[in-house]
């Protein structure tokens, strides 16, 4: 490699070590802590250690490393990670009104929702799991967990809206330090003794598994809590690319996690009473307060970043019309992937109180965490497995080998199941409120689509009486949900105002199942005749519609917009629900809730508000 390349892949190693890898590095907090003494954990002894190791190690190994790493990192759409991207990227290989489309939305909406409850849990079980580190100084403290839980907790989502721009560069850094202190704990417990090495050998695995049966799966459960955040690395991978990710992994990340686990399995083995939390006893008294600090802000940089997750995948749902439209806010003015989603920021730190209130320990909250992120590993292995087929064309054997991490994913899932009693109940009651909401409006728009495009007047019809309309300067454009026919809201203006203007657009804007749509390939122009045109706009799910960019780009191919010239005519429908054929009325009611309360369309397409006219109409559904 270059020494050019080298200066360009540091950098970007060093954030990936600050944000992708956030969650799954605070995973020491909590994991060796459940596998002894969680809801299932196992009794204390030599030869369950070096299996618990062992299972540890090799499960970072197959499902981190191998799948995620070498496998699923590969499944980028156009550079976008994360289970939408995937489920978009999959869908290209179908066609249009394929009953298999309708389960790959499914996946993705599911996949999405159970991200969506990562984001609620990861804050939650990262600052319970730092904050209980206090109790190891002094059991006097220990009332005080929760309380101060929820106070960094409720700093976190109110100072959302300020951005992490500045702190940002802090995340990197800050956490570099973090897994070089899990690395130096851990190298000086492995010291002490270092027989827990033997248990990278698998035969520690397969001799724990054994002689524990059936209850090995109950274990699994609390193991999988090391590769929660695994899920990450593809997610990402837009903001620093396969590369970077794999490289600050496999030199860095995993061997820290790994030297730390072996650290507090080999701490166990000669002190036996540290078992309640073992993490925070790797060190001398008089650097605990420094560690449980240092904790802390690895926790709050892990949270941020799933929080700044979720926000980017409420984007991508409101784009691809999973979810309605909603206030979306840029906080840095250099970087475009910086944003604030108000309504979503406010119902997972509503979300978060309850969840600390109810379950009150990084214990208890556990299960629930295992579950969501078991889930969502299982749903997109599958995903990929039918890009593999479909897309790449692998051959059926190939594939079939590749099924190998789709069965370790579900026995990981059968594993996590056994927990749902003990709060795996959550993310599955969270996500199936979200997909039922995210079914109602997709299928809501749909009916609304349809009743539009039924009422819409045929172009030539309309073309043949133009001629004898009165016209008057500038120009109109009529945003369209269909590029066909003749819209709703010129029909209005037409009968209310008796006059059309000289010229007249009809922009109708699509979301493509790609991330993103180069500028050279976003427009298309349609001369329809009598200053009529029609323009045809398609994004991907990560652009941002903006009309006044689309006009000035319009504009470069010789399409010349004067924006102080130009009117903007928007539809604005009151729903009506009724007892006709379509959803049950509950549902109506609820969409027509959601469509009510949806951001506007003249603030999410940035038109300017002192050239936009709303014509309103009622549709029942």
């Amino acid at each position: 490699m270059s020494a050019s390349n080298s200066k360009k892949l540091l950098p970007l190693m060093v954030g990936a070590v600050g944000i992708v890898y956030g969650d799954i590095g605070t995973s020491p907090l909590y994991a060796i802590k459940e596998c002894f003494n969680g809801h299932h954990g196992v009794p204390l002894t030599r030869e369950n250690v070096l299996g618990v190791l062992s299972l540890m190690f090799w499960a970072i190994s197959i499902v981190v490393s191998a799948k995620y790493v070498m496998l699923i990192l590969r499944a980028d759409n156009k550079g976008e990670g994360g289970i939408l991207a995937l489920m978009a990227l999959a869908a290209q290989a179908i066609e249009k009104g394929h009953r298999r489309r309708l389960w790959l939305m499914l996946f993705g909406m599911f996949g999405a929702a159970l991200f969506f409850g990562d984001g609620v849990i990861t804050p939650v079980i990262t600052v319970l799991s730092a904050m209980e580190g206090i109790e190891v100084a002094t059991p006097l403290f220990k009332p005080y967990v929760i309380p101060m839980a929820l106070v960094i907790l409720f700093f976190l989502f109110f100072f959302q809206n300020r951005g992490t721009a500045k702190v940002a560069k802090l995340f990197g850094p800050i956490m570099v330090v973090w897994f070089i202190v899990l690395a130096i704990t851990g190298i000086w417990h492995i010291g002490v003794d270092p027989s827990v090495l033997n248990a990278l050998n698998p035969i520690y695995a397969v001799s724990f598994a054994l002689n524990y049966g059936w209850h090995t799966i109950f274990v699994l459960g609390a193991v999988f809590l090391v590769m929660t955040g695994g899920e990450a690395l593809y997610t990402d991978i837009g903001h620093f690319g396969r590369k970077p990710i794999a490289r600050a992994w496999f030199c860095f990340v995993m061997p820290s996690l790994v030297l730390n686990y072996f650290g507090q399995g080999a701490m166990l083995l000669q002190h036996p009473e540290t078992v309640k939390n073992p993490f925070f006893h790797m060190v001398p008294e008089f650097l605990l307060i420094p560690l449980l600090i240092l904790a802390t802000m690895a926790a709050i940089i892990a949270s941020q970043a799933v929080i700044s997750g979720v926000f980017s995948v409420t984007r991508q749902a409101i784009q691809l019309g999973f979810l309605p439209r909603m206030t979306i806010k840029h906080t840095s003015a250099d970087t475009m992937g910086q944003i604030y989603v108000p309504g979503a920021n406010w119902a997972m730190l509503v979300s978060v109180v309850i969840l600390v209130l109810t379950f009150q320990s990084s214990t208890n909250i556990a299960a629930a965490y295992g579950v969501a992120v078991s889930l969502t590993m299982v749903l997109e292995i599958m995903l990929v497995l039918f890009v593999a087929r479909m897309t790449w064309k692998w051959s059926m054997p190939v594939v079939a080998a590749l099924s190998i991490f789709l069965l370790v994913d579900v026995v990981f899932l059968v594993a996590n199941s056994m927990k749902l009693l003990q709060g795996g109940w959550f993310p599955l009651l969270m996500a199936s409120v979200i997909v039922l909401i995210m079914v109602t409006w997709r299928q809501g728009r749909h009916m609304i689509t349809e009743k539009i495009r039924a009422q819409l007047m045929p172009m030539d019809i309309f073309l043949m009486s133009v001629e004898s309309i009165h016209r008057v300067q500038g120009t109109a454009v009529f945003l369209t949900r269909t590029p066909e026919g003749i819209p709703h809201t010129l029909l209005h203006n037409l009968k209310h105002n008796k006059v059309l203007h000289e010229r007249i657009v009809l922009l109708s804007i699509m979301v493509d199942e790609v991330s993103t749509v180069p500028d050279e390939q976003r427009l298309k122009f349609e001369s329809l005749g009598h200053g009529m045109h029609r323009i045809v706009a398609h994004y991907g799910f990560v652009d941002e519609p903006d009309v006044p960019r689309l006009l000035e780009l319009a504009g470069r191919s010789g399409f010349e917009f004067d924006l102080m010239d130009t009117t903007f005519f928007l539809g604005r429908e009151t729903l009506l629900p009724s007892k006709t054929p379509g959803m049950a009325i509950w549902r109506e009611h609820l969409f027509s809730w959601m469509w009510k309360n949806a951001a506007s369309a003249m603030e999410f397409l940035k038109l300017p508000p002192n050239r936009v006219v709303e014509l309103g109409a009622q549709i029942e559904i």
